[in-house]
Formats: C-alpha cells, sequence, structure tokens
C-alpha cells in the first residue's frame, strides 16, 4: 500500500472544509505526491511504484472512503498514465512520455467530455488543426475537467476535418505552459465539490508532435489506446464509488451502534431487528459489487481475453458500481436518522458525492446500449 492511515486520515480532516468552500484540496494533492501515489503506475525503471490497475483500484477505494472528492480528482491523472502504463507493459511505447512526464512531478488531466456530445469518444465538436511540424492546435470547450486548477498536461482530442471524405480524431496532450488552455470558475455544484471540474476553454492549445497520442477514424475504434482508456477509467471510476459505499456502510454501523431507543427502553439501535436488515441489506449490497471492481481490474492485468465483450464489461461495471454506492449510502442514511440532513454531516456528503456517478460516461442509457449490441447484435 502506498497510502498510508496516517494520510488517510489527514486527507478525510480536510475534506468537509473543501466541500464548505468549494475549493480544491492542494493539501491532499501535495500528500499523495509526497507519497509517491502520482507515479503509482510508472514503470520501477523510471522511478516509479509500477502497481497493477488491481492495486491501485484498491488504494482509490481506500482514498475515496477518506475523501471521494479528492479521489475522484486525482482518478483522472491515475487514468492517463494508467493508460500509458498498461500499453508500456504490452510492448506498445507510444505514451512512454506520458509516464516520463508523470515521474518528472508533472499531473495529468482529461479534457475529453463535451457539453451536448452523446457520442463521447467516437467523435468530437472540438477542431484539431494540423501543424507542419505534425503537431495539432485544439479549440473547443471541454466540460467537467477535473484538477482544473493543478494539471500540468492536458489529454484530449478533437476532429480534423481537412479531408471532408476522411474525418479523423486527433487524441495528443497539451502542456499548460505552451498557452491555448484557460479554465473557467464555474464548479458550484450539489456535491464532489473539492474536484474542481471547470470547463476549460481550448483556444488553439498546442499538442506538440512527440505529444500525439493517435489519430483514429470518427465513430467506434479497436485501437488498443481506446480500450485501455474504457478499461481504465471505468474500472478505477468504480473503484473510488466502491470506496464511497464502503465507508458509508462504516458510519452506518457506527450510528446503529451509536443510537439508542426510548421505545425499547434505552436499547441500542444495533439490537433493532428493522435496523438490522437494514444494515445488513447494505451489506449484501457492498459484499456484491468489490469483489467484482477487483477481479475485472485483474483480468486486464493479466491479459484474459474477454474479446468482443471487453466493452460491456468495463460500462456495465461503472453502472453497477455507482449505482450500488447509491443504495448503500441511502440505506445507510436511513439506518443514521435526520441528523444526516444536517449541513456538515459526513453521509449528507457522501449522499451528494454518490450522485455525481450519474453522470460520468458511460452514463446509464449509453451502458445499456452497449451491452444490448453485445446480446442482441445492432438494432
Amino acid at each position: 500500500m502506498i497510502l498510508s492511515e496516517q494520510l488517510l486520515a489527514d486527507v478525510a480532516a480536510r475534506a468537509a472544509v473543501h466541500d464548505r468552500d468549494n475549493t480544491f484540496p492542494h493539501d491532499d494533492l501535495a500528500d499523495l505526491r509526497a507519497a509517491g501515489y502520482l507515479t503509482a503506475f510508472v514503470p520501477a525503471a523510471l522511478g516509479g511504484a509500477d502497481l497493477s490497475l488491481e492495486d491501485v483500484a484498491r488504494e482509490q477505494a481506500r482514498l475515496a472512503g477518506a475523501a471521494p472528492a479528492t479521489a475522484l480528482s486525482v482518478n483522472m491523472h491515475l487514468v492517463v498514465t494508467g493508460i500509458a502504463a498498461l500499453l508500456h507493459r504490452s510492448g506498445d511505447d507510444s505514451l512512454r512520455f506520458i509516464l516520463e512526464e508523470a515521474a518528472a512531478g508533472e499531473v495529468f488531466a482529461f479534457g475529453n467530455s463535451e457539453g451536448g456530445n452523446d457520442l463521447v469518444m467516437f467523435d468530437s465538436r472540438t477542431r484539431a488543426e494540423r501543424q507542419d511540424d505534425g503537431g495539432y492546435r485544439f479549440t473547443g470547450t471541454k466540460i467537467f475537467t477535473s484538477l482544473s486548477p493543478a494539471w500540468t498536461r492536458l489529454a484530449t482530442f478533437g476532429r480534423d476535418d481537412s479531408d471532408p471524405d476522411r474525418p479523423v480524431l486527433v487524441h495528443g496532450v497539451v502542456a499548460r505552459e505552451d498557452g491555448g488552455a484557460t479554465s473557467k470558475d464555474d464548479w458550484d455544484t450539489l456535491g464532489m465539490r473539492a474536484t474542481q471540474s471547470c470547463t476549460t476553454v481550448l483556444d488553439g492549445a498546442l499538442a506538440r508532435p512527440d505529444r500525439m497520442v493517435r489519430i483514429l477514424p470518427v465513430g467506434p475504434s479497436a485501437d488498443p489506446y481506446i480500450l485501455r482508456l474504457f478499461q481504465v477509467f471505468e474500472i478505477l471510476l468504480a473503484a473510488v464509488y466502491t470506496g464511497i459505499g464502503r465507508r458509508a456502510l462504516e458510519l452506518a454501523v457506527a450510528a446503529a451502534h451509536r443510537r439508542t431507543s426510548m421505545k425499547r427502553d434505552g436499547a441500542s439501535y444495533a439490537t433493532d431487528p428493522d435496523i438490522r436488515w437494514r444494515v445488513a441489506d447494505a451489506g449484501i449490497l457492498q459484499q456484491g459489487i468489490e469483489p467484482q471492481v477487483w477481479s475485472l481490474a485483474r483480468d486486464v492485468d493479466h491479459g484474459f481475453d474477454h474479446g468482443g465483450q471487453w466493452f460491456a464489461q468495463v460500462v456495465g461495471l461503472k453502472v453497477r458500481a455507482t449505482e450500488t454506492a447509491r443504495e448503500v449510502v441511502d440505506r445507510a442514511i436511513r439506518v443514521s436518522g435526520g441528523g444526516t440532513y444536517f449541513a456538515g454531516n459526513e453521509l449528507g456528503r457522501l449522499y451528494r458525492d454518490v450522485l455525481a456517478g450519474l453522470f460520468h460516461p458511460s452514463d446509464d442509457e449509453s451502458a445499456h446500449a452497449t451491452v444490448a449490441n453485445v446480446l442482441l447484435g445492432p438494432a
């Protein structure tokens, strides 16, 4: 484990303040950097911890139990570096520069999501313009850019229509110091406030030739980069929400033991059959999801071949994990009582945070369409 219990306690102690003040957890990021967590996926030969996807997923669940928004924000850096690491381990060094720059202290984020783009990674509203040296400039607006105040490198993509008969999607990494990327101060949300996932405006942001990632046809792609992106993104996202559910269950158990019943002569709620059933119901849900996350991560690490079902597997996991977390938090609140409705209550914060799971790709509709295509064929 990279994350010590003391580090997690320090992060947890700051979580409520960042949520209340709607501020980015710079201290958390500094502690994570000092612990070597930002190089979790970086190979040992480059100075990193060389952790597997399963290892990082387990750590992300622990971090989310302490501070969900911190875990979700650093998730973006881990996804970018995790994709690069998995490709590296399979002999594809096209993203080695990401691992080298992460080892040197750069912080990566994703600038992929766009308002009104329900094709997500298979098309883009952002314009990509090829430069004479082989680099590209990107112009467009990206939403939900976690780590907005802290990233130094942004993995993004756009559409190149210079050949109208063969439009392509261009993936590259832009550096903040090169200019052309501005973060709006527009993150004022119900939950996950400390992620500071502000809108990013790209105005000719440059991806240099040595920071180009892929040029792919518009539409679905079987390219290893896209597959790894879905695998790492969805599994680590599932891990974060699984950590939220785990923490909510802990709080429900503590509340059941702490609360007493006048109508039961001062007996602990932990002896009340209705409360016991509700806590057990939450426990059954939580016990069911955790092995699924670790198992699918292990399949990626060991190269298990799910063939054409890989995309369905990972988007299905994301939906199950986020929905399970929401149900566990709901049951925990019902056990814990009206105190959770007050501002500053941790379970109340988890209730707001866990709702963000509804909006991450792949959303419920997209995931069901993906699974239906695998099971039934195209509509």
